[in-house]
């Protein structure tokens, strides 16, 4: 199985499948509290970053939610300076990337943006919203091995699972571990670790919506 392949079974059809309750962008609003939790508790502070992935579909409709999602997010900017961008990975997955330094304020547009996807009747197009953490100390630029953690958050099981890539795709078991354990029953979490699928980076050193 492909990496392709994989996501779309992962965080797609077999998710969807196999959901253990609805995915429900109020979901997204956990992460306002667990934030606090990974600085204070944990040593890993917000990278003023976070991104939302979907898949695309060929229809005037949905072209049309995509266009109200940067409308919203473009009219965001000037109340909150949330900064947003948009990136298509080499899978063809298509990334709206937020920058803001203000972790309420990523938290409350991502919120925005699915929450129009659902509402415009493409839920089932989205497929997960990433948030980035750096360790304290760690590196301001390219990521070097084990400096950033993720949580992942799946539409398509409704659950969080973190995600703590190092160098040569591994993964660091024991930080997820940790993440786990310090945010199990602030977070709904998902269960079944088949399902921490990992989201790598088209390139070494980069988030994976770069």
């Amino acid at each position: 199985m492909g990496l392709l392949d994989g996501l779309r079974e992962v965080l797609g059809m077999r998710a969807e499948a196999d959901a253990g309750r609805d995915a429900d962008p109020e979901d997204l609003f956990g992460m306002s509290t667990a934030y606090v939790t990974m600085e204070a508790d944990l040593g890993y502070e917000p990278v003023g970053e976070a991104a939302l992935c979907f898949s695309e579909v060929d229809s005037t409709g949905f072209q049309d939610a995509v266009e109200e999602v940067h409308a919203i997010l473009e009219a965001g900017e000037e109340e909150t300076g949330t900064k947003t961008h948009t990136h298509q990975d080499s899978h063809g997955y298509s990334w709206v990337v937020l920058e803001d330094d203000d972790f309420e304020d990523l938290v409350t547009s991502l919120h925005f943006a699915a929450d129009t996807f659902v509402e415009e009747g493409y839920g089932s197009r989205l497929l997960a919203v990433l948030f980035a953490f750096r360790k304290r100390g760690g590196s301001q630029g390219r990521r070097k091995d084990g400096d950033y953690v993720y949580w992942i958050y799946s539409f398509r099981r409704g659950a969080y699972y973190p995600f703590a890539p190092q160098a040569g795709n591994e993964r660091d078991e024991a930080a997820e571990f940790k993440l786990e354990s310090n945010l199990d029953g602030e977070l709904e979490l998902e269960q079944d670790k088949e399902y921490w699928y990992p989201l790598w980076p088209d390139r070494a050193g980069t988030h994976p919506w770069e």
